[in-house]
């Protein structure tokens, strides 16, 4: 599935299933619990964190698809098309990190 794809399907499934799409503040927030589900199995998995009882069904890739979900639905609903700003944004960070990070040490 391609971004474009993606914005139409997750479209689609808001307009028939979700009825409406939420207004942009809440799937703000939204966005904002979801990034910290993904931030809360990080800690465990690969922090020094350990994992509750009530932790034990967690699944990252349905996390970070969640967080994939909002955002596209932010993005179809302030009219962007994240294929483009994608591209827009890697061709910003090639430009601007050309030598930086081989001239990085910390990355030696």
């Amino acid at each position: 599935m391609t971004i474009n794809e993606a914005q139409e399907t997750v479209d689609h499934w808001i307009k028939t299933t979700g009825i409406r799409y939420f207004n942009e503040l809440t799937n703000t927030a939204i966005l904002m619990e979801e990034v910290g589900e993904v931030a809360r199995i990080m800690a465990r998995k690969y922090g020094e964190q350990s994992f509750k009882k009530s932790d034990e069904d967690v699944n990252l890739a349905d996390e970070m698809a969640d967080v994939m979900f909002v955002l596209i639905c932010l993005a179809n609903q302030t009219g962007i098309n994240l294929t483009e700003a994608l591209e827009k944004n890697l061709e910003k960070k090639t430009i601007r990190d050309a030598d930086r990070h081989k001239n990085n040490e910390k990355l030696k």
